[in-house]
């Protein structure tokens, strides 16, 4: 289930509010483009400016259009640890077949604390876990040893790496069977050729096929063909992080008729000289596509 290309969901809003009818035509685009699985109410999803109301309607909106076709995946980590338990039961009651758990942010555990956290998390899911290292947003790194130790509970079954250090990947995949996900899109097949399984994507919301190509080239070993597509989706993969994500991706699915690239403060919409880098981006990779196939 924690293989293959997964894609991190964006929570689409319109006038405030829960947009489920471009919600609901996303999970669709994943599904035909040959996504393996969804992450609902994670980063790229917005999840810190969602209620607890509005979590369990996305939640229950992607499980209901998913429809079992592919497993959901809940984001439900927080700073607390009593939150995070209670937000991964609700998402495991609600159908979701796993759940994402990032390093606690703001409050900067140590290991020993850190150590503690996903193991009460684990102690007390429903359903198998992924552990989401990302120390540029949460200002905690997980060191590998510990990531190994944990790897030992039969409920945390994955890592996303989104360190950005081939090291720290190394290390892990050097020591412990754990399923480890790039976190990166452009980390997709560096990732992949020290060992990683999959991605979680950003980039998949907008080119579901192309991540889901990536991955299944890398997985097969024909690294020339991976090489050669990761190269054309790189401007792509640079221009969906020139702002902080999700607005990039946002701003790109609106151009696309999903959604109105609507984000929650403290976020504000797209610049126009992104907007014209991702239209740019894109284009130019359709066209690279079309002389492929000519």
């Amino acid at each position: 289930m924690f293989e293959g290309s997964i894609v991190a969901l964006v929570t689409p809003f319109r006038n405030g509010r829960i947009d489920a009818t471009a919600l609901k035509t996303l999970v669709e685009k994943q599904i035909a483009g040959g996504t393996a699985a969804l992450v609902a109410c994670g980063t790229t999803g917005e999840a810190p400016t969602l209620s607890e109301e509005e979590q369990a309607e996305v939640i229950a909106l992607v499980v209901a259009a998913a429809a079992g076709r592919v497993p959901v995946i809940a984001g439900t980590g927080t700073y607390d640890t009593a939150e995070t338990i209670r937000r991964t039961q609700a998402a495991a009651a609600a159908g979701c077949r796993g759940a994402m758990v990032v390093t606690p942010y703001y409050n900067k555990p140590t290991p020993r604390g850190l150590k503690a956290h996903f193991l009460a998390v684990a102690d007390a899911s429903p359903v198998p876990l992924i552990v989401y290292n990302i120390p540029g947003r949460t200002g905690t790194r997980i060191p590998p040893a510990l990531i190994v130790e944990l790897a030992r509970h039969p409920k945390i079954a994955a890592l996303k790496d989104a360190t950005g250090s081939p090291t720290d990947c190394m290390d892990v995949a050097e020591l412990s069977p754990i399923t480890i996900l790039a976190g990166d899109d452009a980390l997709t097949l560096p990732w992949m050729a020290l060992g990683a399984k999959g991605i979680v994507s950003v980039a998949g919301n907008v080119v579901p096929e192309e991540i889901a190509a990536l991955v299944s080239e890398a997985s097969r070993g024909d690294y020339a063909a991976a090489r050669k597509r990761h190269y054309r989706l790189l401007p792509l993969f640079r221009a969906l992080f020139v702002e902080s994500n999700p607005v990039p991706v946002k701003a790109l699915l609106a151009m696309e008729g999903i959604g109105t690239g609507e984000v929650r403060l403290p976020l504000v919409g797209a610049e126009e000289a992104t907007r014209v880098q991702l239209r740019a981006a894109l284009e130019a990779l359709r066209g690279k596509r079309a002389g492929a196939a000519g």
